[in-house]
């Protein structure tokens, strides 16, 4: 465990995010904080996720995910979609899906809809470059919620290695 290499990646901007999967009628969601614009043509965004989430099987059947932007105010938003699948995450929050069946947080900032184009290894996750299909900006006076500013929330500071290799 290392609290200060934990900390000096804090410091990267990124912000927090609710990605919704689905799959015929089957839906879930997980908290996210690596999310990022890659192309402006055409409009494509990159998802960092664990190959091993229990979302990673509904991504890859589905091909397509919702990314929800959080309002800094949302940190029990990101705490709910962060914890295990072992009941359904939708139940306790307010939600629509899409044409398509993916969920999209009515609370969110913003959300956008994206086409996995393609999936790259990435060390212990898998990137997945998606398409954005369609997008809506639910909130323009908030401000997003910023990843350090979920503290130590998800406990990735226990996975940081104590020194450069």
């Amino acid at each position: 465990m290392s609290e200060p290499t934990a900390a000096l990646f804090q410091r990267l901007t990124q912000g927090v995010y609710v990605i919704g999967v689905a799959h015929i009628e089957t839906r879930n969601a997980f908290t996210a904080a690596w999310v990022m614009q890659v192309s402006f043509d055409p409009l494509l965004l990159a998802l960092s996720i664990n190959p091993n989430h229990s979302c990673y099987r509904l991504l890859k059947e589905g091909q397509s995910f919702s990314v929800n932007v959080l309002k800094k105010r949302h940190l029990d938003l990101a705490e709910h979609y962060g914890r295990p699948a072992q009941t359904d995450k939708f139940v306790s929050t307010d939600w629509i899906a899409d044409r398509s069946g993916l969920p999209h947080l009515r609370e969110a900032l913003a959300w956008f809809a994206c086409e996995v184009m393609s999936e790259h290894p990435a060390g212990d996750h898998v990137l997945v470059l998606g398409k954005v299909m369609n997008g809506e900006m639910l909130d323009s006076e908030a401000g997003p919620m910023l990843y350090r500013e979920t503290g130590s929330m998800d406990g990735a500071s226990a996975l940081y290695p104590a020194s450069w290799s």
